[in-house]
């Protein structure tokens, strides 16, 4: 029985050494209680695993891997005082792990994980939101690098609102809080789809949807960004109107003096102004010209061109646009500056140099899908100028179908608007008996103006 306990053992935790040397008992309990939980009996994991914890909590790392297990099953099972003490002993687990096992334990994120366990049962344990987010702030303060779930980063900004509203926070204070957890998700965001976009272009390049560890990967990237996605808009949708224009102007005008040369600061401000669309204010040009002057960069000669726009010296803007861009070295912010001018050249009737932008934003970040949709709506809205034929015209909107289709094909969070719009579209384009009467199944079409390009006439 013995062998059998150390061979399992040595199995199991391949890379750990000096069997010998530790304690036999701990030795033996540790792989019982490790059998136990393999087979989900976790009561019956409980004691022995207590006693290894007690005895040895040095031992081994599955002490606590498997000890989460068995505490979460028993908080599961547990009722009132009771299950208040699983909870209090998981978070001194995550303690204790940081504290015998630190090369293994990512301060933050374990950290985040004690809080976010004492915000999911703040009610039994009788905290209040003023506990719960000075728990989540140490625990980002304390290594922001691994504090990346999304729930937990989610949470972390929730209870800064709550705050603000119950006026125990400021305004100052709330708006720095969104940014600073809005910047850690963007930074996120730029990880997984750097990790991703590989993945895609292998996709595309083999016109077949991948397998194997690529396939399991790419699933895996694409959830944390979906999860992101999520979150960035729940933020939002959390902050709603806190931060619109009546509330940022006289608040970044009362500390303007005070910050206009703390470049983080400045850049925020304009940033936010910008999101909120307070572009018409003076201070949002007073805002803007300080960037500049603090630190030359993309960002400020992206709202210096914002400027010239608004004077209606669009030439100039462009020139502030492409130097921005130039500027820029980073692909995944320069793919965003990409979008936001070829968005501009949309807006403005543009279509065919906005296309050109959303192109090369595609290029440099192809699991983001948002170019696709806007491309897709330029082609649908010059149905009825770019098709010399009502059938043509018409036909257009297959194009712009399947530019849509590519965007749920890279991109998982728009999965659903690629598929309204896909849907929509097809539902303009010709049906089945207008194909038919006009005998133009299978045939390509040319299609003219801006476009220039051509589609196939499905076949019925």
């Amino acid at each position: 029985m013995k062998t059998k306990f150390t061979f399992l053992f040595a199995l199991l935790l391949v890379g750990f050494t000096g069997f010998a040397q530790q304690d036999e008992e701990c030795m033996t309990k540790l792989s019982i209680f490790h059998e136990y939980v393999k087979a989900k009996n976790y009561d019956a994991a409980y004691e022995p695993w207590m006693a290894v914890r007690n005895k040895c909590p040095k031992f081994n790392n599955a002490i606590y891997i498997d000890g989460e297990k068995i505490l979460e099953a028993k908080i599961e099972k547990a009722q009132g005082a009771e299950k208040s003490a699983f909870i209090n002993d998981l978070v001194l687990l995550y303690e204790q792990r940081a504290e015998n096992f630190p090369s293994k334990t990512p301060k933050g994120e374990y950290a985040a994980k004690a809080c976010q366990l004492q915000y999911d049962n703040r009610e039994i344990l009788n905290k209040t939101d003023e506990e719960l987010y000075n728990c989540f702030d140490a625990a980002y303060k304390l290594d922001k690098a691994t504090f990346t779930n999304p729930k937990s980063l989610y949470t972390y900004f929730s209870l800064m609102v709550d705050l603000y509203d119950a006026k125990k926070k400021s305004a100052g204070e709330l708006f720095d809080k969104y940014d600073d957890v809005a910047e850690k998700i963007d930074s996120e965001v730029e990880n997984y789809s750097a990790k991703l976009n590989p993945l895609i272009e292998k996709e595309e390049a083999a016109g077949t949807a991948l397998t194997g560890k690529d396939a399991q990967y790419k699933k895996y990237y694409e959830s944390y960004l979906g999860a992101y996605d999520q979150v960035a808009g729940a933020m939002d949708k959390k902050l709603g109107d806190r931060a619109n224009c009546d509330n940022l102007i006289p608040l970044y005008e009362k500390d303007f003096e005070a910050n206009k040369t703390n470049e983080t600061w400045v850049r925020r401000a304009v940033a936010k102004m910008y999101e909120k669309d307070c572009t018409d204010s003076p201070l949002f040009v007073k805002l803007v010209n300080a960037q500049h002057e603090l630190n030359p960069s993309a960002n400020s000669a992206y709202y210096l061109g914002v400027l010239k726009d608004k004077e209606g010296k669009s030439s100039e803007a462009v020139k502030f646009y492409q130097e921005a861009i130039n500027l820029e070295t980073d692909n995944y912010k320069k793919s965003k500056l990409y979008y936001r001018v070829g968005d501009k050249f949309k807006k403005s009737g543009s279509f065919g140099q906005a296309r050109n932008y959303f192109r090369e934003a595609l290029k440099l970040n192809p699991s983001n899908g948002r170019p696709y949709l806007a491309i897709a709506a330029m082609y649908a809205a010059s149905a009825n100028s770019c098709g010399d034929t009502p059938f043509n015209k018409r036909a257009v909107y297959w194009l712009a179908a399947q530019e849509a289709a590519k965007a749920g094909n890279v991109d998982a969070t728009l999965k659903k608007a690629s598929a309204q719009s896909v849907a929509s579209y097809n539902a303009k384009a010709p049906q089945k008996s207008e194909i038919f009467s006009s005998g133009s199944a299978g045939k390509v079409i040319s299609i003219g103006c801006w476009i220039n390009g051509s589609v196939t006439v499905p076949n019925i």
